[in-house]
Order: C-alpha cells, then sequence, then structure tokens
C-alpha cells in the first residue's frame, strides 16, 4: 500500500468513524426517547387516575402517542444531541493547539535543536534525519520527563503542527537503532494521516462519555432529594439518571472497541512502513522486545485513557479494548522465527546492563557514524520507486539525510537550530547571488528587522557562502519548529520580507517563488492547522489547464528555455509529463502574471482527490526525468511543488 492509498484509506476510516458515531448516538436518542415516553405516559397515567390495566407498551409506542408527544421526542432528541455534539466540539477545539497542547497536557518538555545532553541530543538528530529524509518540516520533539517506562505517541492535525513525544525511559533504555525505529513508527502514524482520525475520535468519545457524566450527576443530585423532598417526580428524574448513564457507558463500550479495531490494524501498517524507513527490522523488533522484557514498563503515570490509541503501545496484556496488537504478534511479524523464551533471556541480559544505558547510547552513535561513509551519487530513477517510497523513505535516503545535514558547517547547524538565529536563516537561504542585488536584500532586511539581523545573515554568508539549491529544503525544514514559536506579528513580518527579498530582482526565480509559498503554508497552517483540510474530492479531467501551467512551469525551470535547444527540451519534458497521465496537450503554457496564476492552479491541484494527487505526481516526476537527468534545481522544485499539494516527496538521491 503507497502513500496514497494509505490517504485513501484514511479519508474511508474518517467516514466510518463518522458513520459509526453516528449510528450509536441515533440508537442512544432512540432509548433516551424510549425511556422518557414511558415514564412521562406512566406519570399522566398516575395524575389522571387512569386504569393500569390499560397501561400497556404497545399503547406507549403507538403512531398516535408518539404524534402527540413528538414535542416531548424533539426536546428529549435535541438536548441530547447537543450534550454530545458540543462536548464533542468543545473538546476538538481545545486541541486546536495541535500536537503541542497533548504532549504539554502530559507533562511534556521541548526538546529544541540546541540541546546539549547526549540523549536528548540523539533524539532530536534522528527526528531530523527522519523529517529531512520524509520531506517534511521537523515536527516538535518533546520528553516526558517523568516516565520511565518505553513508550512515544504522535499528535496534531498535519505535518505542519505535528509533534513527537517520547518518554525519557525511551532514551534510556533503547539504542539509536530501536530509537530510529520507533521514531520512524510515528513518522508513518504523521505522513499517512492517522493523526488526524486519532485526535477526532478523542473528539468523539468525550461527547459520549460526557452523556454518561451528566446521567451520573442526575444521580448524585438526587440522592438527597428523595431523602428531603416528598416530590414524586424524583423517582422519574433518577430512572433518566440511570438511563442516561447506562446508555453513556454502553455508548462508550462500542465507541473504545470501534477505536480499538481500528488502531491495532493501523499500528501493524506502521510498524511494517518503520522497516520500510530504516531497512532494520531489529531496530523496531528489538524496542518491542525490550518493552516485552520490561512487561510493564509501557504504563504511564499520566492519565493516557484519552490518547491510548496514540502511543507506541499499550498494555502488555491484549484484551478485547486493546489499542494495539499482542506485543508477540507484533514481533513475529517482524521476525518469523521469533521465540517468545526469547524474552526471558533479554529481561535477564537487561537486568546485567541496567547502569549502562548513557554507556550504550554513545557506542551506538560511534558506531553507526563508522557506517556512515558512503557519498551521494545520482542514480537512475523511475517514478514509481519515488511513490513507493512516499511516506517511507528507505535506509538509503535516511542516511542521505545524515550526510546532508553532516556536510552543514558548525556556524549554519548552530543557527539554523537557535531560536534567536532561525528566522535570519531563512532570510540568508534566499539570498542573490548577483552582488549588486544581494546588498538591495540585506538593506531590506536592516531597515525591516534592523542592523542586528543584518549583521547576522552577513556573518552567515561569509562563514558559509551562498546556500546550495539542494540544502535550502532541508534548512527551511529544520528551521522552522524555532520560527513557529515566534509570534503571530513576527511571522507575519517575517513572510513579508521574504517575499520582498525574493522580488528584488523584479524577475523572480520559480523555485524561490514556490519555497516561500511553502514557508507561508507551513507557518500559516501551524497557527490555524485545525481550518486546513488536505484532502479533497476534485477530478484531475477538471483540472487540466491548472496541471499545463505547473507542468509547464517545472519543465521550462529545468531548461534554459531562452535558447532554441532550450525550448525544444523543455517542450519534450513538458509533452512526457502530460502524456504520462493521459492527457495530449502540445504546448507549453507561458504567461506574463504567471505567480498569480501559479498560486491559483497549485490550491486547485490540492483539492484533488488523492488517487489524482499520485498522477500529478507521476507528471511531475516524469517531465523532471525526461533528460534522464536529476539536477539538484529540478529535484528540488518537484519536491517543494509536491509539498505545496499536501504530497511530502523524500530525497530523490540516496547514500549507497
Amino acid at each position: 500500500m503507497n502513500f496514497f492509498q494509505h490517504q485513501q484509506n484514511a479519508r474511508k476510516q474518517s467516514r466510518l468513524i463518522l458513520l459509526a458515531f453516528l449510528g450509536v448516538t441515533l440508537i442512544m436518542i432512540t432509548v433516551i426517547n424510549a425511556v422518557v415516553l414511558l415514564i412521562f405516559s406512566l406519570e399522566i397515567g398516575h395524575t389522571s387516575n387512569q386504569d393500569p390495566g390499560s397501561f400497556s407498551l404497545t399503547t406507549v409506542f403507538s403512531f398516535e402517542n408518539l404524534k402527540e408527544h413528538y414535542e416531548l421526542i424533539f426536546i428529549t432528541s435535541a438536548i441530547t444531541l447537543s450534550i454530545i455534539g458540543i462536548s464533542s466540539l468543545g473538546k476538538v477545539i481545545s486541541l486546536r493547539e495541535g500536537g503541542q497542547k497533548i504532549a504539554r497536557n502530559l507533562g511534556g518538555t521541548l526538546v529544541t535543536a540546541d540541546v546539549r545532553d547526549p540523549l536528548r541530543r540523539r533524539l532530536y538528530n534522528v527526528v531530523e534525519e527522519i523529517s529531512i529524509a520524509s520531506g517534511v518540516p521537523v515536527p516538535d520533539v518533546f520528553i516526558l520527563e517523568n516516565e520511565s517506562g518505553i513508550n512515544a505517541f504522535a499528535a496534531g492535525y498535519g505535518v505542519s503542527d505535528a509533534a513527537v513525544a517520547v518518554t525519557q525511559g525511551t532514551l534510556e533504555k533503547l539504542n539509536r537503532s530501536e530509537l530510529q525505529g520507533v521514531i520512524a513508527h510515528e513518522f508513518s502514524h504523521i505522513l499517512n494521516g492517522d493523526m488526524r482520525i486519532n485526535i477526532r475520535l478523542m473528539g468523539l468519545m468525550f461527547g459520549i462519555l460526557v452523556l454518561a457524566i451528566v446521567g451520573r450527576k442526575f444521580l448524585h443530585a438526587n440522592r438527597y432529594q428523595r431523602r428531603s423532598s416528598k416530590n414524586n417526580s424524583a423517582g422519574a428524574v433518577i430512572a433518566i439518571g440511570i438511563t442516561l448513564s447506562v446508555v453513556g457507558y454502553v455508548g462508550l463500550f462500542f465507541s473504545r472497541w470501534l477505536k480499538s479495531a481500528i488502531s491495532r490494524q493501523r499500528e501493524y501498517l506502521a510498524d511494517a512502513s518503520a522497516v520500510q524507513f530504516t531497512r532494520d527490522p531489529d531496530g523496531i523488533a528489538g524496542a518491542l522486545k525490550k518493552i516485552a522484557a520490561y512487561q510493564s514498563s509501557t504504563y504511564l503515570r499520566a492519565d493516557t485513557e484519552e490518547i491510548s490509541h496514540m502511543l507506541f503501545t499499550g498494555n502488555f496484556r491484549a484484551n478485547m479494548f486493546a489499542t494495539h496488537p499482542p506485543l508477540s504478534d507484533r514481533i513475529k511479524r517482524l521476525e518469523r522465527t521469533f521465540d517468545v523464551n526469547e524474552i526471558d533471556r533479554i529481561s535477564e541480559k537487561l537486568r546485567e546492563q541496567e547502569n549502562q544505558n548513557h554507556v550504550q547510547a554513545e557506542l551506538a552513535e560511534l558506531e553507526l557514524s563508522q557506517k556512515l561513509t558512503a557519498k551521494q551519487k545520482d542514480q537512475a530513477l523511475k517514478i514509481e520507486d519515488v511513490i513507493a517510497f512516499i511516506g517511507q523513505p528507505d535506509a538509503g535516503r535516511l542516511t542521505a539525510a545524515r550526510l546532508m545535514t553532516e556536510s552543514i558547517t558548525d556556524v549554519l547547524k548552530h543557527a539554523m537550530h537557535s531560536s534567536e538565529w532561525a528566522p535570519e536563516v531563512l532570510l540568508y537561504s534566499v539570498l542573490n547571488a548577483n552582488p549588486t542585488l544581494r546588498e538591495k536584500q540585506l538593506a531590506i532586511v536592516s531597515n525591516s528587522m534592523g542592523r542586528l539581523s543584518k549583521k547576522k545573515i552577513v556573518h552567515l554568508l561569509e562563514s558559509n557562502g551562498l546556500v546550495k539549491i539542494e540544502l535550502r529544503l532541508p534548512l527551511l525544514e529544520s528551521a522552522y519548529p524555532s520560527v513557529k514559536r515566534r509570534s503571530l506579528e513576527e511571522i507575519e513580518n517575517l513572510l513579508v520580507i521574504v517575499d520582498q527579498l525574493v522580488s528584488v530582482d523584479r524577475n523572480i526565480d520559480s523555485f524561490e517563488y514556490l519555497l516561500t509559498r511553502l514557508l507561508r503554508q507551513y507557518l500559516v497552517e501551524s497557527m490555524e492547522h485545525s481550518k486546513h483540510s488536505w484532502k479533497g474530492r476534485k477530478s484531475l479531467s477538471n483540472c487540466v489547464e491548472e496541471l499545463t501551467l505547473v507542468i509547464s512551469t517545472l519543465a521550462s525551470h529545468g531548461q534554459n528555455s531562452t535558447s532554441t535547444q532550450g525550448i525544444q527540451l523543455a517542450q519534450r519534458a513538458f509533452k512526457s509529463g502530460m502524456s504520462a497521465v493521459g492527457i495530449e496537450h502540445k504546448n507549453l503554457s507561458f504567461i506574463d502574471n504567471w505567480q498569480t496564476e501559479l498560486d491559483k492552479a497549485l490550491k486547485t491541484l490540492n483539492r484533488l482527490k488523492m488517487s489524482d494527487k499520485e498522477k500529478v505526481l507521476i507528471a511531475l516526476g516524469k517531465t523532471v526525468l525526461d533528460d534522464k537527468k536529476l539536477i539538484s534545481e529540478e529535484q528540488e522544485m518537484m519536491r517543494v511543488i509536491s509539498a505545496l499539494l499536501h504530497v511530502p516527496i523524500p530525497l530523490l538521491q540516496t547514500a549507497s
């Protein structure tokens, strides 16, 4: 199952959850209405001294009686639906801050890029490497300092507001390979749309739980009324309270069962994706074995009922409400020769090594660095191979990401990880190669942000030279966590300045333009993540002109389109991309106001259904690879366009 199939499956599961929730809600409303109508009919019969023999369920639920009391039914339904709906909506709204809100609620501590602690530094390095290899911005990283067990989770609405949290025990008890397996597992949840499903589950289940709580409050409030009052309606109120409690908890029962059924299957998929990420089944399998060996170490001190389906692993013992498959089953899927007795041997070995955790981490770091001696090289690529690695980049791409980060100078690396320098890093990355134009850009920075910001950028320029084009996107992804934590006013000002810098030559390079749009998309979505959807229903057959403009931009960018030969090569690349998706379009599309039109085209294509987004990606790939050459400008522009369509393309080049 590739990335696009995962996304379609996630959408189907979202609809399934919503339909199941509506079904459970409808049943609950029907039962509550039936009880209220029954109680009301009994009360009327009692006050009007009707013959008890004339009372029957058939009479109570007859069409005539239902018609007579339709107002009561409507009011009861409205009240029940309001309790569930408002509670669910309120819960979802409370999580609008995204993944970091959930992490902080559990006592998480933010890990910044300039952290010095070796274990936390190792964690951040692993997260950053997988982010760059996947083509997504680095998520917020949190540590649950008071949790000694081995566990982790990813939360948020999408890649722009995602957060990855691990327990202190995960850092101390896992080596680098095992930690990488756990983080790769969580990235699978980020990339495959699981996080949004998880947040919706939290909201829907909370609404049903509140109904049960309301019933309990009814019973508690009327316990004293029965003793102190002769009010005959007390019994009816108690009956309603019991009904609300029973119906609420029965609804919660089915909701938990649904949550567990969906979550278990997605955990298997995430385990498989983690192996695809790292090409090292021993990593995630080793982590699962250690969890089994420690047995109770997965439990968290904090209340995790709401987020149990988000965790890397759940209860050690399986039951019908378990959100995760049994550990032994997960391990066997990764290692078919796994013997359960191996857990006892691991447990004994762990007891002997309990005091060597920090040493183990340093040795694992050294061992991996000795293995990473390969150099990057171009490889003959097929776009079908690229698609296969979306959402699950292989070990070669993780190695390439690590080599890329290692090629960055210490000065620039410190700056992009610093909250004080991150904005200047983004501005530095769009400096023009022309010295005259670059001076104009620095003057804009000085006027808008002050002389100190200009000095920082000049320092980065003198220390590192101009940024290589293949490092621009990784710099954006790495500096993003620090930038998005700034105030809304600072972010808006930064976006304005970036636009001014790239337009200083009045001839905006298409890659620079798209890169600034991606930065804007990341930052805007991080502030308003719940308002933005990256899935749609549009069909590609209705968006031919938009696709034509995007493919034309990419084709002309990869060639010197001012020469006759360049125009011919661009035309050939354009036709190759369009024909790959069954569209015979003869000519490149050139327009004067291409920036505005390209914005509109990308927004339209972003609303395509996932299966048609896959076709767009195929067209992009065929355009780039038409001349059998893969240059940095083309591959990075393809990755930026794809990211604007909410399809994170991994590194196209790998390290061998």
